[in-house]
């Protein structure tokens, strides 16, 4: 085997496949939708945790303070959150997706993932934890490479 050329197991492939479909679906709704990744990651992690502190999502992204104002008023701006007042703290907001990623345009940013749901629920309970534990390997090695 020469020093550029590599075999990859086909799960390897596989996986590498799955992500690139994967970007590709979300390129396209994004695109449809006006909204670039970033925001799209936004948008997607609010609704995973409604009612998030505009400094929480700072944190999961790594953006300054004034970087997630900006997003914030792009995705306001677009009517997919709004600020709440924090009942918890008058000085704060707490951010609320007020679009329903099941329905309309913006359906197109799950519609991979649900149609992933959908396949994997016709595996067994043991290959779906063996491949959990597999895929939360992968992504361990991901991260610190």
């Amino acid at each position: 085997m020469s020093p550029t050329s590599r075999t990859i197991s086909p799960l390897g492939r596989a996986l590498r496949d799955y992500l690139d479909a994967r970007a590709a679906a979300l390129l396209v709704a994004r695109k449809q939708l006006g909204i670039n990744e970033l925001d799209a990651r936004a948008l997607l992690h609010v609704i995973e945790h409604p009612g998030i502190r505009p400094v929480e999502l700072r944190n999961v992204f790594g953006l300054t303070s004034a970087g997630i104002t900006v997003l914030t008023d792009r995705l306001v701006e677009r009517h997919a959150l709004r600020r709440d007042p924090d009942p918890d703290d008058r000085r704060s907001v707490r951010l609320v997706a007020t679009v329903d990623v099941g329905e309309g345009p913006w359906a197109a940013l799950t519609r991979f993932d649900d149609e992933f749901e959908a396949a994997v629920e016709g595996l067994g309970g043991d290959e779906v934890e063996s491949s959990a534990e597999l895929i939360a390997r992968l992504t361990s090695v991901a991260r610190v490479a």
